[in-house]
């Protein structure tokens, strides 16, 4: 069925009730996509003084982007938490699920804390530092970088959830057809303390056996870029995404680019019907998808 933006919304709506069964993931890997998630589309805002120049308390919050058409996602990571609030964010085609109560910061904090890899964890010190000040008890540690395996983890997971992009290519007006299949991941080259975000990049792209690259570089904010070059680097992707797979609506143009990566794998992208159901399943990807398909959060990360 071909959703209109209104049945789209009634239908993400339906699926706020879905109860999550199947197979029940480890607290660890929901800890570690989390922290994706909140590294690529999350904001954590920590105030320098107690009171505004109204007089009025400031509080800390901890904030996730989600797409509009990912409701159903923020409405289950809001379920496992237990905290926050998911508000429609003005005048844009996303929500906005914040946390901004103590016990809500405390415990979204401990399941985080250690596991990030950009300078976000800057501000997650801040917010540490806050907690503690707030209630001494606490004791929180202020972690070091992450550094272990991107294939230990589902952290790239959520990073990708945020930020990647399973990209299909067909250039068709030359008299050989290019066909091609890669993943794209990009990031500002500095955030906003002007602090450079190259080296986890560079993991990220060593891990897919391909190398950053610098775009974009006349425009008021620079952005590295990273893009799978080659077959293998695909396949790792695969088996990572295997292992640690996605849940919003990214899910569904990754399992469509599988279908392309396969005619990859046997070598057969130049023939005139393959390149015909390849600008067949390229032509509802990303921002052309009509249909939405839900049963694959079944398998989401349960911490109960």
């Amino acid at each position: 069925m071909r959703s209109s933006s209104k049945f789209l919304f009634l239908e993400l709506t339906c699926c706020s009730n879905l109860v999550v069964s199947g197979d029940r993931r480890h607290k660890s890997n929901f800890s570690y996509y989390l922290t994706g998630l909140i590294e690529g589309d999350g904001t954590i805002i920590v105030p320098k003084t107690e009171r505004s120049v109204k007089g009025k308390i400031n509080y800390p919050s901890l904030k996730i982007c989600f797409h509009l058409k990912d409701l159903p996602l923020a409405l289950l990571i809001q379920k496992n938490i237990g905290h926050g609030s998911i508000n429609k964010k003005k005048g844009a085609n996303a929500y906005i699920f914040t946390i901004n109560n103590f016990e809500g910061l405390v415990f979204i904090t401990q399941l985080i804390n250690g596991k990030f890899r950009t300078p976000k964890i800057y501000a997650l010190n801040d917010l540490i530092d806050w907690l503690n000040n707030k209630n001494s008890k606490l004791n929180l540690i202020k972690n070091m970088f992450d550094n272990s395996s991107l294939m230990s983890n589902a952290w790239l997971s959520g990073f990708i959830e945020s930020d990647g992009h399973f990209s299909v290519r067909t250039t068709l007006i030359n008299r050989y057809p290019k066909i091609e299949c890669k993943f794209e991941l990009s990031q500002r080259q500095n955030d906003h303390n002007n602090r450079n975000n190259l080296f986890f990049l560079e993991t990220i792209a060593k891990f897919l056996l391909t190398v950053v690259k610098s775009i974009k570089m006349n425009q008021r904010y620079p952005q590295y870029r990273l893009r799978t070059t080659n077959l293998n680097g695909n396949i790792i992707l695969e088996n990572y995404l295997t292992l640690f797979p996605l849940f919003g609506t990214k899910y569904l143009d990754y399992k469509d680019w599988l279908l392309v990566l396969k005619f990859f794998k046997l070598k057969q992208k130049k023939d005139d019907l393959i390149i015909n159901q390849i600008i067949s399943i390229k032509s509802n990807m990303n921002d052309k998808r009509t249909i939405f398909n839900w049963d694959h959060l079944q398998n989401f990360y349960n911490l109960s």
